[in-house]
């Protein structure tokens, strides 16, 4: 899911998301490994959201709600409808 094929045959790296097959947040080029468990990839994404809500803080930022969202939307089927739909808005928005 990190490599998508084009017309010419040529590979090219996602540039965000959830690697199903190895479990992996890919982040450009950077790759980080998901905790097998549910239960941890849930608190570690409500644990992000709640971090990125109290962004003005120095140390906490406003990053950390994307990334809560992109964990939970693995699990949620909520989050993940609501994560496509956003997805497909922006892509509409930067064409046009």
């Amino acid at each position: 899911m990190t490599e998508t094929h084009d017309t010419t045959g040529k590979r090219s790296a996602k540039r965000f998301g959830i690697d199903h097959t190895t479990g992996r947040l890919i982040l450009g080029s950077i790759s980080i490994p998901l905790p097998r468990s549910r239960i941890a990839r849930l608190t570690i994404g409500v644990l992000l959201i709640f971090g990125g809500v109290l962004g003005f803080l120095p140390v906490l930022g406003f990053w950390m709600l994307p990334l809560g969202f992109i964990l939970l939307s693995h699990d949620l089927h909520l989050v993940r409808r609501m994560r496509r739909r956003f997805s497909v808005w922006w892509t509409k928005r930067r064409k046009s």
